[in-house]
């Protein structure tokens, strides 16, 4: 008989699995991305692949990165949450397990006489036991619901990583952004004091008879075309560092200089691998297929709360009303029971639930496929932005150096009285908004090489 009860306990503990399960779904990937100059054979390995302290270079980025890192209070947040899952993990692995308590009680009790056939009496009771209550995973709903918490910890995990990834990402962008404005400030106060210069000497040769009023006001003019751009960069600049400052996790202030926007690594060609690696490497393609796995096992966990429902209850322990015969052989008390339970009538409630598992299943399903397409959609666009940044960025830096050779010649004919002042004006307004546009054109070009980095997952490994 003992040994038939250990077979049937083993048999029921083994159980089955209802449910689905999880299979990766097929995915169309293409053979390369659109805009990708080199064929994928021909580049095994890809830029997302490398640390973020090998793409930017900047000792100075880099420490605000690391501060970032260490500081940042999404990425703290999203730490937090992961332990949060891990918890939550815990608490429901444990409900493949016996529940087990123990417990004693103690009283004791007098009771006055009533009357000659009821004298007074005092009574002492004494217990201990031990209980056990067990429902059996027949069908595996608990397996499903820790699988479907196990998923939840990995879909948790790799969210921490997607946000790492984008605030390395944001700081860079954020950096590079104010060693730009850093290059307008610059060329806007050395065209200021240029023009300054100018002023002063129109100025004198108006004095003298040789230049009029009007080429005096046309000389003002752009002196305060200069002037106004830099209150207004000023501004900018502690924007932007007020945002970085939040990224690094501290008060708003002040950003150290590291190299100038110009001397920043910027790679003519950028590997960028198969568009498959993709899948394994973008936390967030990962977060997405791990929430399809969790809603994958609450389809069978709503599926075995259609069966019936086992389980075993115990309590063995001592009893008396003596206590110094507590623990005696003779009193010694247990019982054991064994129910089944199995769902008649719920109003539809079991069948309802099982339907939004399914289409909540369908759903994930859904977000990690988009999820995928916007990864290859991103890769692409992002490479696009960079080779054509790249050739306008080459474009402007002609334009500028046709721009300053004009405002020399202009000058020189100007002094030899072969040109009014306005073609002056024109010439150094053109010269000065090429020089800001080429500082645009060189942002954009390092802002694009971030994108790819962040497009292709890179960052947090």
């Amino acid at each position: 008989m003992r040994t038939f009860t250990l077979l049937t306990i083993g048999l029921l503990l083994a159980g089955c699995m209802v449910g689905p399960d999880y299979q990766r779904p097929a995915i169309d990937a293409p053979g390369s991305y659109r805009a990708d100059s080199q064929p994928a054979i021909a580049q095994p390995e890809s830029l997302g692949d490398e640390k973020w302290w090998e793409v930017f270079q900047d000792p100075v980025l880099q420490e605000l990165i690391r501060t970032a890192i260490e500081q940042n209070y999404d990425i703290r947040i999203a730490a937090s949450r992961v332990l949060q899952a891990q918890a939550q993990l815990g608490v429901t692995r444990a409900n493949q397990f016996p529940t087990v308590n123990a417990g004693t009680d103690v009283s004791s009790q007098r009771n006055p006489k009533i009357s000659g056939s009821f004298p007074s009496y005092e009574a002492r009771t004494g217990e201990v036991d031990l209980s056990v209550v067990w429902n059996l995973d027949f069908w595996g709903k608990y397996r499903r619901q820790t699988e479907a918490a196990r998923a939840s910890v990995l879909a948790s995990q790799w969210g921490r990583r997607a946000v790492l990834t984008s605030v390395i990402s944001n700081v860079a962008s954020t950096y590079f952004t104010i060693r730009e404005l850093d290059l307008e400030l610059d060329v806007s106060k050395m065209t200021l004091a240029a023009r300054q210069d100018s002023l002063r000497l129109t100025s004198v040769l108006a004095k003298n008879g040789s230049a009029s009023g009007l080429d005096v006001r046309q000389s003002e003019q752009l002196v305060y075309t200069a002037a106004e751009t830099i209150p207004d960069l000023e501004r900018q600049i502690v924007l932007q560092e007020n945002s970085l400052s939040i990224l690094l996790g501290r008060n708003p202030g002040p950003i150290p200089r590291g190299r100038k926007l110009t001397e920043q690594p910027n790679p003519p060609a950028i590997p960028v691998g198969l568009p498959s690696e993709l899948l394994v490497r973008r936390s967030d393609i990962q977060e997405a297929e791990q929430n399809l796995v969790a809603a994958n096992a609450q389809v069978g966990v709503a599926k075995a709360a259609l069966f019936p429902s086992i389980s075993l209850t115990g309590t063995a322990g001592y009893e008396s009303f003596a206590l110094n015969n507590l623990f005696s052989h003779a009193q010694r008390a247990w019982n054991g029971a064994a129910s089944l339970t199995q769902p008649v009538f719920a109003g539809g409630a079991l069948r309802s639930e099982k339907r939004l598992a399914e289409a909540q299943k369908g759903e994930m399903l859904l977000t990690y496929q988009q999820t995928i397409m916007n990864a290859f959609q991103q890769v692409s666009s992002s490479l696009t932005a960079y080779q054509k940044d790249r050739e306008f960025r080459e474009q402007q830096e002609l334009l500028t150096a046709a721009a300053e050779d004009a405002d020399r010649l202009s000058k020189i004919l100007y002094q030899h009285g072969g040109t009014s002042y306005l073609q002056v004006l024109t010439s150094e307004n053109n010269q000065f908004a090429a020089e800001l546009n080429l500082a645009q054109a060189q942002l954009n070009e390092r802002l694009a090489l971030v994108q790819i980095y962040n497009a292709l997952g890179g960052g947090w490994q």
